[in-house]
């Protein structure tokens, strides 16, 4: 049985998911807090790699102001915190908030296309950043604003912060994914392909381009909300730099690295953003920039489907190797 074989199997998708469990959940017992930390932040930011997926991968909509429902997240979970009030309700307020502001956004900006829905959600975080200086009494002004709230328990260990906050970054994460999953391999996802792929033949099918474009790009706002809370879980601190448009555009090129419209697409994209600004830092702090250019373009020019396309460019490269081999017997 070969390897495409084995994984339509679906008890072997079932034990593989089962391993891949049991890796992430027995894993940071073993490892250091700082690798601790860096895996709960590949976990925030691959989220956040998600739901930029979702209006772009999936929806084939233009966003460059994603990063700006992560940051209105983060100040929505740092002012309850803050205030007081129940974790849970922080929490809902954090994915509604910014669902709110996307729906709002996306009611004059799914009418859009090309560079003019680009400029709409540019400025985004543009408005953002003076915005949170302005709003002092909620967010902190230019100093920003931090919250603690997720130090471990008693009884999970006083001293184990970070691995309490990485399983509170993997339990909402892996809901997250899932449910997403489910949502663009359903009846909407279906609905979404036909309208990124052409608007006039979805009109005919009786399907609202307007609706489902409005309905994905306030998803991914909310997603955006999910990121933030997660955000302020392991940093436990945002400022108005969170917002700025350079992390949206870090976010977008780790999307495309990854793999646009794919689920492992998103955690590639979310490892990427995280792990290789680190190092290529190392390698020279004045040439990241264009260290990350340079991946980036390889990475079009060789993968222009991202790395989660590898494995099916093997498969292509290997039964086209196998269908010339008898032809040069």
């Amino acid at each position: 049985m070969n390897g495409t074989a084995l994984w339509k199997n679906r008890w072997a998708r079932i034990a593989v998911a089962v391993l891949v469990a049991l890796v992430l959940v027995l894993a940071p017992w073993n490892l250091d807090p700082a690798t601790n930390q860096a895996l709960a932040r590949i976990g925030v930011f691959a989220v956040a790699v998600l739901g930029l997926n979702v209006i772009m991968g999936y929806a084939g909509q233009v966003s460059l102001g994603q990063i700006f429902f992560l940051g209105l997240g983060a100040y929505v979970t740092a002012y309850g915190v803050n205030e007081g009030w129940n974790v849970a309700l922080v929490f809902v307020l954090a994915v509604l908030v910014p669902g709110i502001a996307g729906y709002v956004v996306a009611l004059a900006a799914a009418r859009l296309g090309g560079l003019a829905i680009a400029m709409v959600t540019i400025a985004l975080p543009i408005i953002g950043v003076p915005l949170a200086k302005r709003l002092a009494d909620w967010t902190g002004g230019s100093q920003g604003t931090s919250a603690r709230f997720t130090s471990a328990p008693d009884w999970f260990g006083s001293d184990l912060d970070d691995i309490w906050q990485y399983y509170i970054v993997l339990a909402i994460a892996a809901v997250v994914f899932v449910l997403v999953m489910n949502l663009v391999r359903g009846k909407f996802g279906r609905a979404l392909a036909i309208v990124k792929e052409n608007e006039a033949v979805a009109s005919s099918m009786g399907i609202s381009p307007y609706r489902y474009k409005v309905m994905a790009f306030t998803i991914a706002a909310m997603i955006g909300g999910v990121s933030g809370f997660l955000y302020m879980v392991v940093v436990q601190y945002t400022s108005p730099e969170t917002l700025a448009f350079h992390h949206s555009i870090s976010l977008l090129a780790s999307m495309v690295i990854g793999g646009a419209g794919s689920i492992i697409g998103s955690l590639i994209g979310g490892a990427y953003y995280v792990l290789v600004p680190n190092v290529t830092n190392e390698i020279d702090a004045t040439l990241t920039s264009l260290i990350q250019g340079v991946i980036l373009l390889v990475v079009l020019f060789v993968l222009p489907g991202g790395i989660a396309s590898l494995p099916r460019v093997i498969r292509r490269l290997t039964r086209k190797r196998d269908t010339q081999s008898p032809t040069q017997q």
